[in-house]
């Protein structure tokens, strides 16, 4: 079958790219290529079912300093299409959002078929053709045209979009044939740790300060404590900041917790002090200080080497000085990680210097073009990774309309 444009990925960039490109040219035909049995599965699952589309920061710079690899490439286009942008999208279509106080940004509705129907909407009224179980084996470029082929058929198309995220397939083929990648490493993932510190804490969350030991990576924020071991935005971001310095360290090593976030210890040690003289009959154990979570004190209390009994004027300055150390600077030894099953992001893909990042065409193939996960590019937690598919895919379809209307 022939058509204008075949876009190889039924996710959130596949189907950004093809939706924008026809908008702006009617007169495509446009085919998106999915392997699996449905489209947008990543989009279903994101943000707990709520899809996180995008946050709410709107100076492109600051955005892109959200981005550990791609920081640099997304600078420009994010000045052409970004949150704003995202969101009078969204809501032009019928699909009114809401920035949390957390700056995440959702649909009003609270579930992701919101974005998923607005696609799939938007899809059928441009007559965009959804092929669904067409698992692509190749593509090639012959006499001016893209020949892709797939488990079910030959397709042919003048121009070519792979959005296919972190296949691992595609990324092969890519790098035989076309394209330089990078080797997928996982980011944004949480620690697996079995410390008795933590072992009877699960669901316990506060805010802390972390620090990789050996290394310069640091990371602020929520902590959520797991069966398995820590999670939440403090973890999942070092996570990917450390993506490829943790995967050489093959997920062993250290980290560094100040629950007290940016209280140092002397400072801590002058609090504690302090609370020894005017609650001195008081027990450590049963009154948490610093609004720490109960549970999270009692634990740090006991792990001290002070009891449940002790007062704080039978205190020991041994004792205190621990307890500070354990309040300031934990000490977790981490030995393995956990992913989100279809939901995590990988680091890695298509080397960015061989992209023109005005258009998000190929350097070395005219009218092949990558969006999204495809490319070295991944984010943060919290939107981030979303607001580069929009972008990017953006991007390309309104280079795809124009040069379909010879005005490139």
């Amino acid at each position: 079958m022939v058509y204008d444009v075949i876009v190889v990925g039924g996710g959130a960039a596949g189907f950004f790219t093809a939706i924008n490109a026809v908008q702006k040219n009617p007169n495509l035909k446009i085919a998106i290529l999915e392997r699996g049995k449905e489209v947008l599965s990543k989009v279903r699952i994101s943000g707990g079912g709520r899809c996180n589309v995008t946050h709410a920061e709107f100076i492109p710079n600051d955005l892109a300093r959200n981005y550990p690899r791609g920081e640099k490439e997304l600078k420009g286009p994010f000045h052409t299409f970004m949150t704003g942008d995202t969101m009078a999208w969204f809501e032009e279509r019928g699909v009114p959002l809401k920035i949390e106080e957390d700056g995440r940004v959702f649909p009003v509705s609270n579930t992701s078929e919101s974005i998923i129907n607005c696609f799939l909407s938007e899809a059928k009224s441009y007559a965009i053709e959804i092929k669904t179980n067409h698992s692509v084996k190749s593509f090639e470029k012959s006499q001016g045209s893209w020949r892709v082929t797939t488990s079910k058929g030959l397709f042919k198309a003048s121009y070519l979009v792979v959005a296919t995220g972190s296949n691992p397939k595609i990324w092969t083929f890519l790098e035989q044939q076309f394209h330089k990648t990078i080797a997928p490493v996982p980011s944004l993932f949480t620690f697996n740790s079995k410390d008795k510190r933590i072992v009877d804490l699960p669901g316990v969350a506060t805010t802390a300060a972390i620090k990789l030991r050996g290394s310069k990576l640091r990371s602020e924020g929520p902590v959520l404590i797991t069966h398995w071991g820590l999670s939440g935005p403090a973890i999942l971001k070092l996570s990917a900041w450390g993506a490829i310095e943790l995967h050489t360290r093959n997920y062993k090593f250290e980290i560094e917790i100040n629950w007290l976030c940016e209280q140092t210890y002397n400072q801590a040690l002058a609090e504690l002090q302090k609370t020894k003289l005017q609650h001195s009959k008081q027990y450590i154990y049963k009154y948490a200080q610093f609004d720490l979570p109960k549970r999270l004190w009692r634990s740090l209390v006991v792990a001290s080497g002070i009891s449940e009994q002790t007062r704080w004027a039978d205190l020991t300055k041994e004792q205190l000085k621990t307890l500070v150390t354990q309040l300031t600077s934990t000490e977790f030894k981490i030995d393995g990680k956990s992913t989100f099953k279809d939901e995590f992001v990988t680091a890695g893909g298509i080397v960015l210097q061989e992209i023109n990042f005005k258009t998000f065409e190929s350097k070395v193939q005219k009218n092949l073009f990558f969006v999204g996960e495809v490319l070295n590019i991944d984010a943060i937690t919290g939107g981030f990774n979303f607001q580069n598919a929009w972008t990017s895919g953006y991007i390309a379809a309104n280079t795809l309309a124009k040069k379909s209307l010879g005005e490139l």
